[in-house]
């Protein structure tokens, strides 16, 4: 059981690892929890091995059979029932946190029985999971189990200046789950220090000798249209406006309303789905609107740079209830590939931290990419 940080070196011990066991002209499997994820595997392998005579190679199988009878394959453990088989000699369980908890008990270890093969579990911790509950067994020395723990610190390949830039700009439980390997609690809470950040009087009016900037997040289905107005030399959050049930030209109306009191020097809005034509009506009629396109790829950094500023008392907040409840409650969930997904938790609802998101950014950012007014 081997948990390590990001950019330890998982992958070359695994292949190593797989390489030595397999040479012999023993069976051997590379278990990822995609194909997607193994991809580079399969090239390294390729490339170890070299023109290395008489090896059958099938790309569409992603396997190499050698003249002496070893088998090396690449599997995913995404469809677990079509990994039922012939018996191994060893398997190398890359990103196990991420496989499902029956893979190994209920499918790999039984195809290991016969032959009494060995596993290596190569992965970085995601929550108390399963990985977390096996890897108890190496930790006390239980029959055959090994458990082994190295951060991304241990690699002395990798500059210790770019570690601590890594670690100046993530959140705590980023930093300690993916690059110390430490295993944390399932809770998943994004936000930290919530509740100590809400400093903000909520009768803050605008001042004339301050800038502004604002964050937008439109209304869907049964969502609230929410508009965030930060203070951009105290980084505070003076206004929060928050309603619905109204049509999108009313909704326009209530933002031009805060922009006209606020004059904020731009607002920063999704623009996804109806947000688009909204944000063109309201371009059209002189309002400093951007719009930002929430993605799988820019919603990560969108959120992780919030939950950083709140855990570590550079934003300041109104106490309002329905705000601090809702990044209260806030999740993440760990993704496979290495990241993690955020959302309210269901039933909940994310429009003010999404705005705040986006207003803590134009905030961030606002010297590189704002010409003020």
């Amino acid at each position: 059981m081997v948990a390590a940080g990001r950019r330890f070196g998982k992958t070359h011990v695994g292949l190593v690892a797989l390489l030595q066991k397999t040479m012999p002209g023993r069976v051997g499997w590379w278990l990822s929890p995609t194909y997607g994820m193994a991809e580079q595997v399969w090239r390294d392998l390729k490339n170890l091995l070299g023109d290395a005579h008489r090896l059958n190679i099938s790309e569409s199988g992603h396997r190499i059979d050698m003249a002496n009878g070893g088998v090396i394959a690449i599997r995913s453990s995404h469809n677990p029932d079509h990994l039922r088989g012939a018996g191994l000699d060893f398997v190398v369980l890359d990103e196990a946190a991420f496989m499902t908890p029956d893979v190994w008990p209920e499918i790999i270890q039984p195809m290991l029985l016969e032959r009494k093969g060995g596993a290596l579990f190569l992965s970085s911790p995601n929550g108390l999971n399963w990985f977390w509950q096996v890897y108890q067994m190496g930790v006390n020395n239980k029959r055959s189990w090994r458990a082994f723990h190295f951060t991304s610190l241990d690699n002395p390949l990798i500059d210790a200046a770019e570690l601590e830039a890594l670690r100046l700009n993530s959140a705590e439980r980023v930093w300690r789950e993916e690059y110390l390997a430490e295993f944390m609690s399932d809770s998943g809470q994004v936000f930290r220090g919530v509740r100590a950040a809400a400093t903000v009087a909520p009768d803050t009016q605008p001042q004339p000798d301050k800038r502004y900037i604002a964050g937008l997040d439109w209304a869907r289905d049964n969502d609230y249209t929410c508009m965030a107005v930060m203070e951009y030399e105290t980084r505070r959050l003076v206004a929060l406006e928050r309603f619905h049930g109204v049509g999108y030209a009313l909704q326009r109306d209530r933002v031009k309303q805060v922009c006209e009191r606020w004059r904020p020097a731009v607002v920063w809005a999704e623009s996804n789905s109806m947000g688009g034509p909204n944000i063109e009506a309201l371009q059209a009629e002189g309002l400093p609107i951007r719009p930002f396109v929430t993605s799988a790829s820019s919603k990560a950094p969108l959120i992780e740079a919030l939950a950083l500023a709140v855990e570590r008392a550079q934003v300041a907040l109104l106490p309002d209830e329905v705000l601090l409840g809702e990044l209260s409650a806030y999740r993440m969930e760990r993704l496979p590939g290495g990241g993690y997904r955020y959302m309210a938790p269901p039933g909940g609802h994310d429009d003010t931290v999404i705005a705040l998101a986006l207003a803590w950014h134009g905030v961030h950012h606002g010297l590189l990419t704002i010409d003020f007014l």
